[in-house]
């Protein structure tokens, strides 16, 4: 199965997405949940009227794909501020809870190095959390 990658940010206000394989589409939504299920449905419609209009499809359009969610920092930590505090995250990033707030914020950029260092503690958190048993 093919994937196809979505871009996912934050403004202030709304998430926006849109894929760089496909042009033309975006969405945005109050919510993370909001704006995946919108981006689904305009790449439905731009799809079908492309093929309506006999537009040439990406390929990877013709078979199976999955989308796979790449969101800014800043659209990650805002949507998860809910259910992750900044001193939690500190804990598992080694990253300062002031630092987090300003990239949550969009104060600041964080580098590369630092965004890799919060999806290493996400993913080092979630395969904690996957050996749980109960």
């Amino acid at each position: 199965m093919e994937k196809v990658i979505v871009e996912v940010n934050y403004t202030g206000k709304n998430y926006g997405a849109h894929l760089p394989e496909l042009q033309g589409v975006v969405s945005t939504g109050e919510s993370l949940e909001e704006v995946v299920r919108n981006i689904r449905e305009a790449v439905d419609f731009h799809l079908d009227g492309m093929r309506e209009d006999g537009a040439a499809v990406p390929a990877v359009f013709d078979g199976e794909y999955e989308f796979e969610y790449r969101l800014t920092t800043e659209a990650l930590l805002h949507a998860y501020s809910g259910i992750f505090t900044k001193a939690a995250l500190a804990r598992i990033t080694g990253i300062n809870e002031r630092q987090l707030w300003h990239y949550e914020s969009g104060i600041r950029k964080p580098r590369p190095a630092q965004r890799k260092r919060i999806e290493d503690g996400l993913h080092k958190l979630a395969a904690q959390l996957l050996s749980i048993t109960l």
